[in-house]
């Protein structure tokens, strides 16, 4: 059983920067793609970024390209989404999930593939 514990998280003025990590425990994180979601209030969960086991693949939702980078190090067992230019819009709670069974990048698009998730973290923006 992994567990996924975010943190990063906080407020921060509009195009302003954070680094959200999500530490795993219970499992090597080489074993999994790992992705980011967020679910601002009154919306549904929306996916923002994966990267595939060994970080050589990644995907991004279009409102965030050029913006976020997601990255890891399996060394450590953690993956990270740096996020820049932030915008109001993108005030959420980020959450990250680990999938043992999403084998491309653009399958890692969808909440369903992923085993694992963690607890979350609120990003406020404020403009």
């Amino acid at each position: 059983q992994v567990q996924l514990v975010e943190s990063g998280g906080g407020l921060v003025q509009a195009g302003g920067s954070l680094r959200l990590s999500c530490a795993a425990s219970g499992g090597a994180l080489s074993r999994y793609a790992m992705g980011w979601f967020r679910q601002a209030p009154g919306k549904d969960r929306e996916f923002v970024a994966t990267i595939a086991k060994s970080g050589g693949g990644t995907y991004y939702v279009d409102s965030v390209k050029g913006r976020f980078t997601i990255s890891r190090d399996n060394a450590k067992n953690t993956a990270y989404l740096q996020m820049r230019s932030l915008k109001s819009e993108d005030t959420a709670v980020y959450y990250c999930a680990a999938g043992q069974k999403v084998t491309t990048v653009l399958s890692g698009r969808f909440g369903a593939a992923y085993d694992y998730w963690g607890q979350g973290t609120q990003v406020t923006v404020s403009s």
